[in-house]
């Protein structure tokens, strides 16, 4: 059976799925609540009722082959061929942009954010503030497809976000369908920056590009929400790698000018910047140079950083005609509950506990306990990861990727897509074999998590349990028994078995 797999096209396997996967997002996906190409078509049958659920089977068959065809890919080029042969990367990166091709004409999946993204950057050029009002106080074709729960809330991103929902629904008017085109493509080009730089990463740090990218860019979770979802993030992540990028080749000004531009749309990028510092302050003064001096380098590396940041980001606020409201807003929206979030996953376990002894105790009262706990818990531990990844250029992306997963492991809010910060970059530093079987389990896991409509499924234990069964299975057969023996993987065994210590730098 084994062998007839290994025998299949990856390329051609997720191309079947993702074909599947855009012809289900019409019926199954977040579609329009008011019109749409179905409706134009006349085919609304297929948005409800039995038609709904034939769509349903088709955008799961499509999702469960492109999670095939990645992990066959894996297994079958990225593990069991050369590590120094050039075509492990061409057939990688060639299988992402074959999969990708089809949601470039897909109706959203998995998420209706980007209506709301639309509907507050209506909200702006309608001469609204997203940061005061929710989107309720503007009616029109855009508030009709924003979910009812977040009509009444404000938004948490940063100008940047505004400006160019701003600048899109100005483009296109109240044409919801036009919308949806021009975030397609901007999504795709935040997906193109983040495959162009996380190989280069992997090549300065001595890593495989071609693990990088199969691992961290043409990974299902990145597919299913950044081209799929246009979420946001697909421009934040590429703007940190490329500005990442950018500090390995000792570009500095340019590197903290990129996270910036991304920490003005989304606050969470400004994690990496002090990893930066330690790429610079390392870079000016190495182990070899005096104390007085390497202080020195830290000191002006971490002001300049900081006056660059902040003159960027008040920059792209003043151009944008925005205002500092967003920092206010930054914590995210409470309604969000899922145990991917440490706090609700600790609360979900610690209140039918104490429900034993008072059954009205109330949930809300313990998930406030452990919001405020995880606070302080990230907090400490992104203060910790920091000091304790400053030795040389891959620790540094090293701590950039656990900060990340410090940051929403402990944050009061985590979904999928957030860990598009995290996955990029995994690959790119030579990973141990374990972290390598962990990220490929949970990036199934985390793909098979969410229904086309966008509603989540980490309660529906037989779903769940299930999703582990099948991530356990696809781990194992991508890195086998023998993997550190397997060709693709010598790269990173070998590297890992010379890495350099700290102490001696790199």
């Amino acid at each position: 059976m084994l062998d007839r797999l290994a025998r299949l096209s990856p390329t051609w396997l997720g191309l079947t799925g993702t074909i599947l996967l855009a012809l289900g997002s019409f019926g199954a996906g977040a579609t329009r609540n008011r019109g749409g190409v179905i409706s134009a078509l006349g085919l609304e049958f297929l948005t409800f009722g039995h038609g709904k659920g034939i769509m349903e089977i088709v955008l799961f068959v499509g999702i469960a082959l492109l999670i095939g065809a990645w992990v066959l890919l894996g297994r079958t080029v990225v593990v069991d061929k050369p590590a120094g042969s050039s075509e492990r990367f061409t057939t990688t990166k060639r299988a992402m942009w074959i999969w990708i091709a089809p949601l470039a004409a897909a109706a959203p999946v998995l998420s209706r954010d980007v209506y709301s993204y639309l509907m507050q950057g209506a909200m702006v050029r309608d001469g609204f503030d997203p940061y005061t009002e929710g989107a309720a106080v503007n009616p029109g074709p855009y508030l009709l497809e924003v979910s009812h729960d977040w009509r009444n809330t404000t938004t948490p991103y940063g100008p940047l976000h505004l400006w160019i929902g701003e600048g899109v629904t100005t483009l296109v008017g109240d044409n919801v369908i036009a919308g949806l085109i021009v975030y397609k493509i901007i999504s795709i080009a935040g997906f193109a920056a983040i495959a162009w730089a996380v190989p280069r990463i992997a090549q300065k740090l001595g890593g495989d590009p071609t693990m990088a990218l199969w691992l961290g860019v043409a990974n299902p979770v990145m597919v299913l929400h950044m081209i799929g979802g246009m979420h946001n993030e697909s421009i934040m992540v590429g703007l940190v790698s490329v500005g990442l990028l950018a500090a390995l080749n000792r570009h500095f000004v340019s590197s903290v000018v990129l996270i910036s531009v991304a920490v003005s749309l989304k606050a969470t990028a400004a994690i990496a910047l002090p990893f930066v510092v330690w790429i610079a302050t390392n870079h000016y003064a190495p182990k070899s140079a005096t104390f007085a001096r390497r202080i020195f380098a830290f000191v002006a590396s971490g002001f300049i950083g900081v006056v660059l940041t902040f003159l960027v980001v008040g920059i792209v606020t003043w151009a944008s005609g925005s205002s500092w409201g967003w920092l206010a807003e930054i914590s995210g929206n409470s309604k969000v509950v899922n145990p991917l979030s440490a706090p609700t996953f600790i609360a979900d376990r610690v209140t039918p506990f104490l429900q034993l002894f008072d059954e009205r105790f109330p949930y809300n009262t313990v998930l406030g306990v452990t919001r405020t706990v995880g606070s302080i818990l990230m907090l400490t531990g992104l203060v910790i990861v920091w000091w304790f990844f400053r030795h040389n250029d891959r620790r540094a992306i090293m701590g950039t990727t656990l900060a990340y997963q410090v940051a929403y492991t402990f944050n009061a809010v985590a979904l999928p897509w957030y860990y598009a910060s995290v996955i990029t970059l995994i690959g790119t530093f030579r990973p141990p074999l374990w972290l390598l079987q962990l990220t490929t389990g949970t990036s199934i896991v985390l793909a098979m998590a969410f229904t086309g409509s966008g509603n989540h499924r980490f309660y529906d234990m037989w779903w769940l349990g299930a999703a582990l069964i099948v991530a356990w299975i696809a781990t194992h057969y991508v890195f086998p028994l023998d993997a550190k023996t397997r060709p693709g993987l010598q790269l990173v065994t070998n590297n890992a078995a010379k890495m350099p210590s700290p102490a001696r730098g790199e």
